[in-house]
């Protein structure tokens, strides 16, 4: 491996440790490195706390060795003031003499900007060393800058014969279909996004909580769809744990662009990702209107024989994998 590679590498995995906190900011790793030896490593802290390159810095102990060492991050160093100072300021005035760069940041504030001042202060730049890993890493903030919507992940679990959930049911609760394991697995990711949101009839059938329960991490930001005000505050997704969001048609149109509709009030709302949880009618809404990046799909081996039809996509699974009984499909919109 090229030696540039193994460094953005591990700023990769490194900052994935921001993974759920630092939204609307980006998930950056930073490794600083002198002869060949890691001296500094860090990623972004949760939102208005300091930038990867910041707590990369901070963590190297001889800080006399910065002036002959490289640092590496993901993405393009900020040029511009935010909560925080921009970051390209900090590694021009500690003399760091490199800076390999993973991707450019497209956000319009910096754009290259943090590049050109670097370079116009002597600095060696390198652009583009794994830049489709990087891109892929920072997915989230990509799209939400990009195509000024949240990033859309799609999440159920459908039964061996295709239902999302039984005809008739005889408490106001979920009938599982998965095992603990893949139940524990979307605590995680749950854990992982800024927002899930859910539609009327899922909290009215199941009075879901939609926290992080099975995992420890950030209990996301809840959004209900509630055209019609049909929710009792009661409701357990209405409780004091996290933030609720309820959407009626005072703030969002729900017409045949609806998944368009709730995406720009979120995007509004500076929410960069949703994980979005059921039932069958508002995800087949946000697939209908190719409005969605990824889609995990369980099946477990229950059958229900009647009941409400899973979802229906139209693309071939990228990924699947076995959860003891369960099988963990997972698509990547090839339109996205």
């Amino acid at each position: 491996m090229k030696i540039h590679e193994k460094y953005i590498k591990r700023c990769i995995e490194i900052a994935k440790n921001g993974l759920g906190t630092t939204a609307p900011n980006p998930m950056v790793g930073c490794v600083i490195v002198h002869e060949n030896k890691i001296i500094g490593e860090g990623f972004t802290s949760p939102f208005g706390g300091p930038h990867a390159e910041v707590n990369a810095i901070q963590s190297v102990a001889d800080k006399k060795l910065l002036e002959r060492a490289t640092l590496y991050v993901t993405l393009e160093p900020c040029s511009h003031y935010g909560k925080t100072p921009p970051c390209s300021s900090l590694i021009i005035e500690k003399k760091i003499p490199n800076v390999v760069i993973g991707t450019v940041d497209t956000h319009s504030k910096v754009a290259g900007k943090g590049i050109k001042k670097l370079e116009a202060a002597g600095c060696n730049v390198i652009v583009g060393v794994l830049e489709n890993a990087c891109q892929e890493h920072h997915k989230r903030f990509f799209t939400f800058h990009n195509k000024k919507r949240p990033y859309i992940i799609l999440k159920w679990a459908e039964t061996s014969d295709g239902f999302i959930a039984p005809e008739n049911k005889s408490e106001q609760k979920p009938v599982w279909i998965t095992n603990t394991h893949s139940r524990q697995l979307v605590h995680k990711w749950r854990s992982e996004e800024q927002a899930i949101l859910v539609g009327t009839n899922t909290v009215l059938d199941d009075n879901p909580s939609l926290t992080v329960r099975s995992w420890t991490g950030k209990n996301p930001i809840r959004i209900v769809l509630d055209r019609a005000y049909k929710l009792s505050k009661k409701l357990a997704v209405f409780n004091d744990e996290v933030k609720t969001i309820s959407l009626s048609e005072n703030e969002v149109d729900f017409d045949e662009h609806l998944a368009k509709n709730v995406c720009y009030y979120l995007h509004n709302g500076d929410i960069q990702s949703v994980i979005i949880e059921g039932g069958s009618k508002t995800l087949q809404t946000f697939i209908d209107e190719n409005i969605w990046d990824e889609a995990r799909v369980f099946t477990g081996p229950k059958a229900f024989k009647l009941g409400i039809k899973a979802p229906i996509l139209t693309v071939s699974p990228n990924t699947e994998t076995q959860i003891l009984d369960d099988i963990l499909r997972t698509y990547y919109n090839p339109k996205s």
